[in-house]
């Protein structure tokens, strides 16, 4: 089914669909055979070669989703970011990394370019000019995150895209926080989207995938590249992130709306020291990102006051889950220097804005008024400890 002129939801639930032909189900049959015919085919299909029925289903909606022409579906969100780096980098180029970004892909980049002879800057904030100032004559990607995690930093997606266009440089966006729903960075000029699937995609808590779309010519490349990596994903998970994503506009929005929320909320407390969240008018990227999204998002980040011990604040709530990872429809929070940026020197983290004190949040799609009053009786309790002790 093509996309064009489809609503998103519709996008959500029909692109991409396997039809049952013998039964007549309303949802996509599950193939799960590792093995096919070879002989008199079409397709010799593999799992490692992402072309099963159901990857080759799932990798249409996604690429539909994103207004690019093709994807792939990966094993995690890292072997959706590694893949993607390695196929456009070799020996003796240089990449330009935005200085906010997940702590996996800060990871990856500076526990393992160098042993592949790869060159890499990180910006010294998030401008299109401080991207601009690292660029090398032997650049050829420039890697941003918008909104970045934990901070929630905004990028000028077009101006990164035009500033790469003009110096005949690759650009590659870590979308994750923002989802497909909320922002299409192609259509910026963009020309390689990633994506953590773990994360809004699934959306359930129970997926770990990795997404790469762009255009024809550039998946051929990275498909090149993932099938000796390896990265594939298994077709039973394959099956339950298309399910997943069907729902994935509705939740999203949901999600959308409960952060702006709880943003707000967070922002008036005599409790909390600051709110990062660009929907919130004091954000410095606030029109930024009402040019670029077409919702803020279901992540903020805020830190409460010096006095509150986050870490007891933590075991204090009853509602409020404090789990690893992000964007279930359970509302989630965590210490990123515990957790996501843990593989960052603590230097690092303090030259990113990253401080202990730093919570991240994850809205779900619960009652707000639920989530307030969870987060009121947690930091009551803390209180009342410190004035005990």
């Amino acid at each position: 089914m093509k996309n064009d002129k489809k609503g998103l939801n519709t996008i959500c639930t029909h692109v991409g669909e396997l039809e049952d032909k013998e039964f007549k189900g309303a949802v996509s049959p599950l193939y799960m055979s590792t093995s096919y015919q070879f002989e008199d085919v079409d397709i010799k299909r593999y799992p490692r070669y992402y072309n099963t029925p159901n990857q080759e289903a799932l990798c249409k909606k996604l690429a539909a989703l994103e207004h690019t022409e093709a994807a792939l579906i990966f094993g995690s969100g890292m072997a959706a970011i590694s893949t993607a780096l390695m196929t456009f980098l070799q020996a003796g180029d240089h990449v330009v990394l935005q200085q906010t970004i997940y702590g996996g892909t800060y990871h990856f980049a500076v526990s393992q370019f160098e042993r592949f002879g790869i060159e890499y800057s990180f910006t010294t904030g998030w401008e299109v000019e401080d991207f601009e100032k690292e660029i090398k004559p032997n650049t050829k990607v420039l890697y941003l995150e918008t909104p970045s995690n934990p901070l929630l930093t905004i990028t000028d997606v077009k101006g990164v895209a035009d500033l790469a266009k003009q110096k005949g440089i690759l650009t590659m966006i870590d979308n994750t926080f923002a989802s497909p729903i909320n922002q299409n960075p192609v259509d910026f000029g963009i020309d390689v989207v990633v994506h953590s699937a773990t994360k809004y995609m699934g959306g359930h808590s129970d997926i770990c995938a990795g997404v790469v779309a762009a255009s024809q010519e550039h998946m051929d490349k990275l498909w090149q590249t993932g099938i000796c990596f390896g990265g594939s994903l298994s077709d039973y998970t394959v099956w339950l992130l298309e399910r997943s994503l069907k729902t994935m506009a509705i939740r999203v929005k949901a999600q959308n709306e409960n952060a702006m929320q709880m943003a707000t909320y967070l922002s008036q407390s005599k409790d909390v020291d600051h709110v990062y969240y660009p929907g919130l008018k004091d954000h410095p990227g606030h029109e930024l990102a009402k040019s670029q999204m077409k919702g803020f998002g279901g992540m903020l980040s805020f830190e409460l006051n010096p006095e509150i011990d986050a870490s007891q604040f933590f075991k204090e709530l009853k509602l409020i889950k404090p789990s690893m990872s992000l964007a279930g429809i359970e509302s989630t929070v965590l210490s990123p220097t515990q957790t996501s940026h843990a593989l960052m020197s603590a230097e690092d983290r303090a030259k990113q804005g990253i401080k202990d004190s730093l919570i991240r949040f994850s809205l779900g799609i619960e009652e707000t008024e639920d989530l307030i009053a969870d987060i009121e009786q947690a930091i009551a309790k803390v209180k009342s400890m410190s004035v005990t002790a």
